[in-house]
């Protein structure tokens, strides 16, 4: 480092010119008069005898008395702790500042305005870090690359992924980065804003990056991510060309969406099919955590599943029956009414429905 650099450096921390400039020439002397340590440090001579007291009581310096007065750098070691010290306190301050400004704590508020994009990524990191049961997420391939680690590692943690990929063509989309970091992907080739949900209650959102306006918004409450999770189902997921499926589509599976369960269900068990069910959830009396094992023995909706074309070469929307959708399951001792997201009549709310055996006739 210069002998200038480490005069500002001296200032910074709280010297003043000539206190750093005295002290930087004093090092360099190792000691020496009032007179010449003026001259080759340009203190003004009027100024040098005040500049010594200063750096003396802050224990920069020792002076002492032969023939006239004299100066000498004092051992630096207590010197040395406070600019460390220093540093550290700098250090730490630029942390807070930055984690601070990037991820803005979200304290009592259930929804927050960020202006930064890189909030929202951050945040939809660490959200899909933490989940247990389900991400749904719309994002473009690049976004989808930052996002992957994350996503295998929710994988891996038996999380059930539905990923919506935007972007211009099909083409642009590797198939083979999709396997292993979700569970069902589709693509939608219309700009699309970025959306995360994470266990019914998380959401990550920002408008697509050609809107005029850019913000984020980050939700944590049930109530706001329901609103988001039907725009994701409706508008980002449902009406798309399938990409990617780990399911058999010739036997259910894994479901953490009630109404999927029953569209793809519903068909079967009216004519005729065995299937067996684990039900993990919330009993909706006491608000606890509930487990429910056995056979399926109704499902009833609001919707006539005879009116839906059955020629069509895809499943129906799920939206086609948003109404009230439920089923029983008899455990041998009681039977449990399961319904969906946000349930009250039944007595449990379903979480995730796991089928446990199926047998068609």
């Amino acid at each position: 480092m210069e002998q200038d650099e480490l005069t500002t450096v001296l200032q910074d921390a709280g010297l003043s010119p000539y206190q750093a400039e005295a002290y930087v020439t004093l090092l360099e002397l190792g000691s020496a008069s009032a007179t010449d340590l003026a001259d080759l440090s340009q203190v003004p001579d009027p100024r040098i005898y005040d500049v010594l007291r200063d750096l003396e009581s802050k224990g920069f310096i020792e002076t002492y008395e032969q023939d006239s007065l004299h100066a000498r750098a004092h051992d630096p070691d207590e010197v040395l702790d406070d600019l460390r010290s220093r540093a550290s306190k700098f250090e730490s301050a630029a942390s807070e500042i930055e984690e601070r400004w990037s991820q803005p704590e979200m304290g009592q508020s259930k929804v927050s305005i960020v202006s930064r994009f890189e909030t929202v990524i951050d945040s939809a990191k660490r959200y899909i870090g933490e989940a247990d049961n389900q991400v749904q997420l719309a994002v473009t391939p690049n976004q989808f690359e930052t996002l992957r680690p994350a996503l295998v590692d929710a994988i891996d943690r038996d999380v059930l992924v539905k990923l919506s990929l935007h972007s211009a063509g099909r083409d642009e989309v590797d198939v083979n980065t999709v396997s292993g970091a979700c569970t069902e992907a589709r693509h939608r080739p219309l700009p699309s804003p970025f959306v995360v949900i994470v266990d019914r209650k998380q959401t990550c959102f920002a408008p697509h990056s050609d809107s005029i306006n850019q913000y984020g918004v980050l939700v944590d409450d049930r109530s706001h991510t329901y609103v988001f999770h039907w725009f994701f189902l409706t508008s980002l997921w449902d009406v798309w060309e399938p990409l990617y499926t780990v399911h058999d589509e010739d036997r259910p599976d894994s479901y953490v969406n009630l109404r999927y369960f029953v569209r793809d269900v519903k068909p079967m068990f009216d004519n005729g099919a065995d299937i067996s069910l684990e039900i993990v959830g919330v009993d909706t009396l006491t608000g606890r955590s509930r487990t429910v094992q056995g056979k399926l023995v109704d499902i009833s909706t609001t919707n006539e599943f005879d009116q839906i074309d059955r020629e069509q070469t895809s499943p129906p929307s799920v939206a086609e029956f948003a109404g009230v959708a439920a089923v029983s399951v008899d455990t041998g001792d009681e039977v449990i009414s399961v319904g969906g997201w946000g349930a009250t009549m039944e007595d449990v709310e379903a979480e995730r429905i796991t089928v446990t055996s199926f047998d068609s006739e």
